[in-house]
C-alpha cells in the first residue's frame, strides 16, 4: 500500500507545505543548498543503480541501503528551511516515516526474494538507512546513463521548479 501512495501523497503534501511557505533570501540560500545536497545523493545513487540486473554496493550503496531515500529526507529538509515553516518538519518526519519505512521493508523482501543470500549478506554489513561511513571497496562506477535511465532529472527538475516557486514567493 505505501508503495502505491508515497509519490501522489508526497506530491500533495508538497503542494500545500509550499503553499504555506514564507521564504527569505537568506533561508533560500540555506536550504537550497541543504536541498542540492539531497539531489546531489539521489543524482550519486541514480548513476550506481542498474535495477533489477545487479544488487547494487558501490557508492552511495556502500554507504546506506537507501541512498536515494536518504536523498529524497535531505531535499525535503532543505525546502522546508528554505520555506521558513519550521513547524512543518514534524508533520513531515511522521508522513515519512509513515510512508517510507514500510516501503524501503518492502523493497527488502523482494530484493531477498531476487538476491538471496548476496542481499543478506549485504544487509549485514550495511545500514538500512542512516549510513556508516566506512567504505568497502567498489565494485562499480558511476554512469550518466544510469541516471538518466533511472529518470532522476525529473527529481533534479522538480527540486528546480520547487526552488523557483519559493524564490518568486518570497517576492510577494
Amino acid at each position: 500500500m505505501a508503495q502505491r501512495i508515497r509519490v501522489p501523497a508526497g506530491t500533495l503534501l508538497g503542494v500545500i507545505f509550499l503553499l504555506l511557505m514564507r521564504p527569505s533570501r537568506s533561508s533560500l540560500w540555506l536550504g537550497g543548498s541543504i536541498a542540492v545536497c539531497g539531489a546531489g545523493i539521489r543524482t550519486w545513487a541514480a548513476g550506481h543503480i542498474d535495477k533489477g540486473r545487479v544488487l547494487a554496493r558501490s557508492g552511495p550503496y556502500a554507504l546506506t541501503r537507501n541512498p536515494l531515500y536518504l536523498g529524497s529526507l535531505v531535499m525535503a529538509i532543505g525546502v522546508i528551511v528554505a520555506g521558513q515553516v519550521y513547524w512543518l518538519l514534524l508533520p513531515f518526519v511522521l508522513f515519512y516515516l509513515t510512508v517510507y519505512y514500510p516501503v524501503m521493508r518492502a523493497e527488502e523482501q523482494e530484493l531477498l526474494g531476487g538476491y538471496g543470500e548476496e542481499f543478506k549478506e549485504y544487509a549485514g554489513k550495511v545500514p538500512l538507512f542512516f549510513p556508516r561511513f566506512t567504505t568497502p571497496a567498489a565494485t562499480s562506477r558511476f554512469l550518466w546513463s544510469r541516471v538518466l535511465q533511472n529518470r532522476e532529472h525529473r527529481t533534479l527538475g522538480g527540486l528546480l521548479l520547487t526552488e523557483a516557486f519559493l524564490i518568486l514567493r518570497s517576492f510577494y
